[in-house]
């Protein structure tokens, strides 16, 4: 019998609450796969025989919030004293089209487990921690075996997503050679893709970037196919390589919106398609057509002064985004990037010293010749290092004036 180590998500007030209060439920999923594994659990699911309807009264007779986020899948967030969960009734799928199902509910735990899509996530726990496992996920998960529940084929065929987790989860939690029966199937059924939307997509891609060592993965999507239906052609996969590999060598966190910028050609166009494709946010497409279009050389032996005068010439993400995709494209200079990295972080922005009020007392008159005025002399306050000498700039904002006037 495999059980559980003592898991403080396990033993929370929070989760002891919601478990009393449905009585039949177990833990299932993420939270049962990487507490076997010792990882983090950042999510908690729960799944109950019980019907959405016995479990919204049951939940809330005991005083906890329910939302029906998926009510007809059977699925509700709870909200106990602040921490979310997700608990959802047993089910199989009746109908499915490749991005939706129909489900019927059922009380049978084996039957739920058989429409889940790897035999790694098709694991429950009771609230004592024993592991039940109906599909050998216990086994898989040991060795590092992204296995689809029984066919491959037909998992797929029920929703075409899969075929990105099955590459987000083995670079995730895979050891060794790719499942060859799965792969087989997510090249057979790659066209499969095109009827996911954006935003799925981008979810599991940016996702699958965020792993240690996402670049075998994606070596392998390539290879099969696969990768062009999510993204274009000329890809930096070595880039991408090198900056993951800065990552882990300095523990810094995966970010995977810059790492999708090491990916891509530097191409403003490409990055704006990819943002479309993916319906990413204005803000995340506004920084991938930024890095990928930058046309700013940072290089590693930037002075202190230069690395000032671009920090507030870009601001402070753009010239970290600059900074890493130079990094990875010349890693040996570590030190180097990181002493700039320092800089960086402890600089704050000057405020310049002068408004528009100023240079209309200077004789300039209210109008579109403030704006330009001042932008000469920011220009000049930015060369100068930021000078706070008041006669320096009293002399400039004077000498700008009469050129610009007179």
């Amino acid at each position: 019998m495999t059980r559980l180590e003592p898991q403080s998500w396990m033993s929370a007030p929070e989760t002891r609450k919601l478990m009393d209060a449905l009585g039949e439920a177990r833990f299932v999923g993420g939270a049962v796969r990487n507490a076997l594994l010792g990882r983090p659990v950042a999510d908690v699911d729960v799944a109950t025989p019980l019907t959405p309807g016995e479990v919204q009264r049951k939940l809330t007779a005991a005083g906890i919030a329910v939302v029906p986020t998926g009510i007809d899948h059977g699925t509700v967030t709870v909200v106990v004293d602040g921490k979310p969960f997700e608990v959802t009734t047993l089910r199989r799928d009746v109908e499915t089209d490749g991005r939706h199902a129909v489900v019927a509910f059922t009380g049978d735990w084996a039957e739920d487990a058989r429409r889940r899509d790897f035999t790694m996530n098709a694991l429950y726990a009771d609230s004592s921690g024993e592991v039940f496992d109906h599909v050998g996920g216990v086994e898989d998960l040991k060795t590092g075996r992204v296995r689809f529940v029984g066919d491959a084929v037909t998992r797929i065929r029920e929703d075409y997503l899969r075929i990105l987790r099955l590459f987000r989860f083995h670079a995730w939690y895979g050891k060794g050679e790719i499942d060859a029966a799965a792969l087989r199937a997510a090249a057979a059924e790659k066209s499969g893709i095109a009827k996911l939307s954006g935003e799925r997509v981008a979810k599991e891609m940016l996702r699958l970037l965020e792993a240690e060592k996402p670049a075998p993965v994606l070596r392998l999507m390539a290879s099969s196919g696969i990768l062009g239906e999510v993204l274009p052609d000329r890809l930096q996969i070595a880039r991408l390589e090198s900056l993951a590999g800065i990552d882990a060598a300095n523990f810094f966190a995966p970010d995977a919106l810059l790492r999708l910028a090491a990916l891509l050609p530097h191409d403003v166009k490409t990055a704006a398609l990819v943002g479309e494709r993916w319906k990413l946010s204005n803000a995340a497409r506004a920084r991938l057509e930024d890095a990928a279009g930058s046309s700013e050389k940072i290089v590693a032996y930037l002075s202190i002064r230069e690395v000032r005068k671009l920090l507030y010439r870009l601001g402070m993400q753009p010239f970290k985004d600059r900074l890493f995709l130079n990094w990875a494209d010349d890693p040996k200079a570590g030190m180097q990037w990181r002493a700039l990295l320092a800089m960086a972080d402890a600089w704050t922005r000057p405020v310049f010293p002068l408004t528009g009020r100023d240079v209309m007392r200077a004789g300039v008159p209210e109008g579109p010749l403030v704006g330009r005025v001042l932008g000469e002399v920011e220009e000049w306050w930015v060369d100068s290092d930021f000078t706070d000498d008041e006669f320096s700039l009293a002399e400039r904002l004077k000498a700008v004036v009469q050129a610009v006037v007179y």
